[in-house]
């Protein structure tokens, strides 16, 4: 049976770099080789993945957002071409609506190739964190975004969705409904556990045995950093004594620490030390709104970890609220410390929400999710063959 062969596009390609990349990657581990031939495309990561065809294109750094990258395509145009019609590809995955994904798409139209697609950023929601204070471009920019990804993703073929919020938000965009499906994320639930819980590793952390807030995130702007801080100085007034970790690391970790200076800062942590952190912690706190799934909330539900979050982005759709998490006004901060001091406080309604956690985390298998998207790829190469 001749393989199927599908040319990836993507700016980043690094294991754990990102969610973006945990998802993708969740995907390269999985590719059934006997079935399927890739060429990855992308601008920054190793040069071999998953011993599969492999082009790099160069690269602009983003000054905005520390670590992050642009791939150029047009600065290795001839080469990338003659590339992909020496690997003839059957369809084509575009990671995201960049300057490389225009490339791809654009080959994908002229040679008549299915095209499927990840939304994995909610770029719309960044724009008043990156313009704060540019107030009068928000507006105009946010309807460049959004014609951008209408327009570019109304030419896809398939476009997953992490959640029915995003959705949603998609379809008021003038995105096609018949375009998008609902494609949530796995979890690693042996990794993200209860049995990780380690309270000795938290007291070597903190100095102390007080109650903890965990927080978790690549500290960057639009993750809704001025509520985190608002909701800090609130910890700190209100009489109770309890720890506030910061998990992760970023471009705006020095303006936290200046912000939050009694919070314990672990800076980037591996795997292993992040699950025994969600496991270990007393409640988890997550003011962002522009996920576009948020894994750090699924993460510390699979861990036990009770979860007090933004009702915003796609994060929202994990939580019941009241159920098994609570939800609160995005920039509230007093909304947060008042839900935060109800779960510290009530040792029944703690592990009503870390068991409907659990429960909660436990559907969704990263295996199953491969196996769809496996067949979509499949699907999409049937019905392209069928048309010509």
């Amino acid at each position: 049976m001749r393989k199927i062969k599908v040319a990836f596009f993507a700016e980043i390609l690094i294991d754990d770099f990102d969610g973006a990349s945990r998802t993708m990657f969740q995907l390269i581990n999985r590719i059934p080789n006997e079935e399927f031939d890739f060429l990855f495309i992308y601008g920054k990561g190793s040069e071999e993945i998953a011993n599969q065809a492999c082009f790099k294109v160069p690269i602009l750094d983003l000054p905005m957002n520390a670590g992050y990258t642009m791939a150029l395509p047009s600065m290795a145009k001839a080469k990338l071409k003659k590339r992909l019609a020496s690997f003839s590809p059957d369809v084509v995955h575009i990671a995201t609506p960049s300057l490389l994904g225009a490339f791809a798409l654009k080959y994908a139209r002229q040679h008549a190739l299915p095209v499927i697609s990840i939304y994995h950023t909610h770029f719309v929601s960044y724009v008043a964190y990156y313009l704060r204070r540019l107030p009068f471009l928000i507006e105009p920019v946010k309807h460049f975004l959004t014609d951008n990804q209408r327009n570019f993703y109304n030419r896809c073929d398939l476009v997953y969705v992490p959640a029915q919020s995003i959705k949603t938000e998609l379809q008021d965009f003038g995105i096609l409904q018949s375009k998008m499906k609902l494609w949530q994320r796995g979890i690693d639930t042996e990794l993200f556990s209860p049995k990780h819980r380690d309270k000795l590793y938290l007291e070597k952390l903190t100095g102390n045995q007080h109650p903890t807030i965990l927080f978790v995130s690549r500290l960057v702007w639009e993750k809704n950093l001025e509520t985190l801080f608002r909701i800090y100085e609130l910890i700190q007034k209100c009489g109770r004594q309890v720890n506030l970790v910061i998990g992760g690391d970023g471009a705006a970790r020095q303006a936290c620490i200046e912000h939050m200076p009694e919070a314990i800062f672990t800076g980037k942590v591996n795997h292993q030390q992040l699950a025994t952190l969600y496991a270990s912690a007393d409640v988890f706190l997550f003011p962002s709104v522009s996920e576009a799934y948020g894994n750090v909330v699924l993460e510390a539900m699979a861990s036990g970890l009770p979860c007090v979050i933004a009702d915003g982005g796609g994060s929202k759709d994990f939580v019941q609220n009241g159920v098994n998490g609570f939800k609160c006004n995005p920039y509230d901060e007093h909304d947060y410390l008042k839900k935060i001091l109800l779960v510290l406080q009530d040792d029944e309604l703690r592990g009503m929400f870390s068991l409907a956690g659990l429960k909660y985390s436990h559907r969704l298998s990263w295996d199953q999710l491969a196996e769809v998207y496996f067949n979509d790829l499949q699907s999409l190469t049937a019905s392209s063959k069928m048309a010509i």
